[in-house]
């Protein structure tokens, strides 16, 4: 079996690197979507994870054209590898070019992460991941549910309930984490925050609401910052405010084992992001999560208690800052990603299909 991984941005790089791992005879090809081109390629080094075999080195931000170049550069390495399938994984724009260029090819996508969905059209990522779904020919959905939502879409390939692939990664680095990161943790009590989600920085008044909330709120937290948070920040006038408060510590955006030992540290976290949900299920972690959005596309953390949907107004943010703060533990003890094999099973299947 010959497979090429396509990957562009850090959560594929983590998601992916159990797979990579285990996986032999495998072309890695990165697109660097992300702006943060060697912070990326430093993700992979910083994960043990072989040097790509192709670098794309996408040089457009606007969505579209980004796309399209990723498309073009593909469609011609796909041409001379010939692999029995490509393997992606999540919702990004490198994610959804690659399925086109790989279809086009006629080379089947296999997709990693399938069937998650929030519903909310306005979110990029739920028009990537639907249109990747219905282009892929093997599904690995991660929950029952995704399958649930696979299915009454009638997509028409191979569907597989897998778990998801970052519990894998962070049982394989959780152990070593705070032996490799660089980062001092000046807190013993701190709420980790992380927002990078386009409607809520890209909003002047969304994201001064998120800002005001976490400065009115008395705790201390860790802010580690995306380069698009900041940018954001700066435009609107919100950056100095954080800067020169008393009760958050800014972090421009760290490695892996830095943001795995904020996670397993800190009280809660508040954040926009979906992955962040997953991994704070897994056993080294169980940290409760306040997502700031109106919509979450991982149903399965809220069932279970470790998410609660808070929206993203100002006084719905700091009442439950303050509920959680009173009582941050997490009482279940279900896993809703799985235990850590998921790599395994997707190997499998993989290699009785192709």
């Amino acid at each position: 079996m010959k497979t090429v991984i396509v990957l562009g941005t850090r959560p594929e790089i983590i998601k992916l690197a159990p797979i990579i791992k285990k996986l032999k005879n495998s072309s890695l090809i990165f697109t660097g979507q992300h702006y943060d081109y060697d912070m990326s390629l430093q993700f992979i080094k910083q994960l043990g994870l072989p040097t790509p075999n192709y670098s794309l080195n996408i040089s457009k931000t606007n969505p579209s054209q980004q796309m399209g170049e990723i498309i073009i550069k593909l469609s011609k390495i796909l041409s001379k590898i010939k692999p029995d399938t490509v393997i992606v994984q999540g919702d990004t724009n490198t994610v959804l070019a690659a399925s086109i260029s790989s279809l086009k090819s006629k080379i089947p996508v296999s997709h990693v992460e399938s069937g998650l969905r929030s519903f909310d059209w306005r979110m990029p990522e739920e028009h990537n991941r639907i249109a990747t779904d219905h282009m892929s020919e093997l599904l690995f959905a991660p929950t029952k549910n995704s399958r649930k939502n696979l299915e009454n879409e009638k997509v028409h390939g191979k569907i597989f309930v897998t778990g998801n692939t970052v519990i894998d990664s962070i049982n394989m680095y959780s152990k070593i984490s705070a032996k490799k990161s660089s980062l001092e943790i000046l807190h013993d009590e701190y709420i980790l925050v992380t927002l990078h989600r386009a409607e809520n920085v890209d909003n002047k008044t969304t994201l001064s609401s998120i800002i005001s909330a976490i400065l009115k709120s008395n705790a201390n937290f860790i802010f580690p910052i995306h380069p698009k948070t900041i940018k954001r920040l700066k435009e609107f006038k919100l950056y100095e405010k954080l800067k020169q408060s008393k009760n958050v510590i800014l972090l421009n955006s760290v490695g892996y084992f830095e943001i795995l030992e904020l996670m397993k540290n800190c009280s809660f976290i508040l954040s926009d992001s979906g992955g962040i949900q997953e991994e704070a299920t897994a056993t080294s972690i169980r940290k409760k999560v306040l997502v700031m959005r109106k919509t979450t596309d991982r149903p399965e953390s809220v069932k279970n208690g470790f998410s609660t949907v808070i929206g993203t107004q100002e006084s719905k943010i700091m009442k439950n800052i303050k509920k959680t703060l009173d009582d941050p533990k997490i009482k279940s003890n279900n896993m809703p990603f799985g235990k850590g094999n998921s790599s395994e099973k997707i190997i499998k299947i993989l290699k009785n299909n192709f």
